[in-house]
């Protein structure tokens, strides 16, 4: 069926649900946030804190719990630090978990999700190892553009949910030093990550891993309805992953760090690390400066998420057997395929037409793409606001296939919001992201960041609305 996006926020009351204590004293472990000194709330996620119930808070009652994260009534207490493994770029590490951040309640949103509220930068934790449990202001101001960014494109993202800045000063070799510090809430439909299986498997668990699988099962895919949930389960993480990789090559996004540690089992984009958009159609754009083998640049994105999959199948096997896993392994090639030509004509406004119509037209757009004499964002907006697809105004000879293919489609949108009607796409790459924050450092300037915010928003009406 064609893509569409998640739907928009709505308003509900306030109900826990703690879910996650029910799995044992082995999925997590007692954390405490440490004592900063200084709360200055720098974002409170204004159109999803209602969709939890929580935008009743006032700015003491906001900054009591997601600064100096008293718990929430009848919610955890203490939070919890999720205990996981993980391949690192394909090296396995069994002594990760987490380090800098914990799981600091559940509750039900709108659409009676199980929804979780997890911290990065809280302090350190029984996983931290030799890491201070900090989060640069820097490393937060990124994951606000970068998940607004991608829910506004569609992608399945967790929200940043808030940032509070803390007053501490930060030596990081990654930027200059010293440099300003902060907390950071995500709002997500599950911390349960590959990784979570991965440790339980290393330790041979059947018990838990049987428990871990009907949970999953029951809060995030409806129940179990088959004799086989482990199998179940995997066909939907996979399902899920293969339209987070289809969302994410349509988005020009790339990832920078696609670990087993850092895919969810709900298919939901979180923990981005130094995330960039590519500007053109780059097979080999990498993100991360230390991926010299560019295993998770752009195109690689969809192999990765597959080998992530193959990770997981491989911790399923102490309670599965391998065939029906290899048996969806195998089918993921197609059902990203089909994801990544759905999401494709979503973003360009017109109709699906089933896979092997949608193939030739998105494999023509790339032939015009891979040239790199248009943006992607360009290229999707121009067409995105087209008035007659049978006679466009482009006539570049690297998209002569691409436009024949064009005019017979039928639009799924008018482009008719304020967002079509400006000169320019809404875009983030790297020079504005360096520019909105150099803004804050040097001048605790803050209108930047909030204008792009508000950019953003108008193309996700844009897209959504028309």
């Amino acid at each position: 069926m064609p893509y569409k996006p998640q739907p928009e926020p709505g308003k509900t009351v306030y109900q826990p649900d703690v879910q996650i204590t029910r799995l044992g004293d082995k999925i997590g472990d007692p954390a405490k946030a440490a004592d900063f000194p200084d709360h200055i709330l720098r974002f409170r996620n204004d159109r999803w804190d209602q969709s939890v119930g929580l935008d009743h808070l006032n700015a003491d009652e906001w900054l009591s719990h997601f600064g100096r994260f008293e718990p929430l009534p009848d919610n955890l207490d203490p939070p919890l630090a999720l205990r996981y493994h993980g391949h690192q770029f394909r090296n396995y590490n069994p002594e990760i978990g987490d380090g800098r951040g914990f799981l600091f309640a559940q509750l039900r949103d709108d659409r009676q999700r199980l929804m979780d509220l997890g911290t990065k930068g809280s302090g350190t934790t029984p996983w931290s190892r030799t890491g201070d449990g900090r989060l640069t202001l820097k490393g937060a101001v990124r994951e606000i553009l970068a998940t607004e960014m991608l829910e506004a494109l569609g992608v399945n993202t967790s929200k940043t949910f808030s940032v509070v800045e803390t007053g501490e000063k930060l030596s990081r070799g990654d930027e200059p030093s010293p440099t300003r510090s902060a907390v950071m809430t995500r709002l997500s439909h599950s911390h349960i990550r590959i990784g979570t299986f991965q440790r339980i498997a290393y330790e041979k668990n059947e018990p838990l891993m049987l428990q871990l699988v009907e949970y999953c099962l029951k809060h995030y895919y409806g129940g179990v309805q088959t004799d086989d949930p482990p199998s179940e389960l995997f066909a939907h993480v996979a399902r899920e992953a293969a339209k987070l990789a289809g969302a994410y090559m349509t988005a020009g996004f790339v990832h920078g760090v696609l670990n087993t540690d850092n895919i969810n089992i709900t298919g939901e984009s979180f923990d981005y690390g130094p995330w960039r958009f590519t500007p053109y159609w780059e097979p080999g754009f990498t993100a991360a400066y230390f991926d010299h083998e560019g295993l998770y640049c752009f195109a690689r994105q969809p192999e990765a998420l597959h080998w992530n999959l193959a990770q997981f199948a491989s911790a399923l096997r102490l309670v599965a057997e391998s065939d029906p896993l290899v048996a969806t392994l195998e089918a993921f090639p197609k059902a990203y395929g089909t994801a990544f030509t759905e999401h494709f004509c979503w973003r360009l406004g017109v109709e699906s037409e089933g896979f092997e119509k949608d193939r030739d037209l998105v494999v023509a757009a790339e032939k015009g793409l891979v040239k790199k004499t248009i943006e992607i964002d360009r290229f999707f907006f121009d067409w995105g606001r087209m008035e007659n697809l049978a006679n466009p105004e482009d006539d570049a000879p690297e998209f002569s296939e691409f436009r024949t293919l064009m005019a017979s489609r039928a639009r799924t949108r008018q482009p008719v919001s304020a967002y079509w009607q400006k000169p320019t796409p809404c875009s983030m790459h790297i020079e504005e992201v360096e520019s909105i924050w150099a803004a804050i450092a040097t001048n605790d300037d803050w209108t930047l960041l909030s204008q792009k915010i508000q950019d953003i928003r108008d193309m996700s009406t844009g897209l959504r609305d028309g």
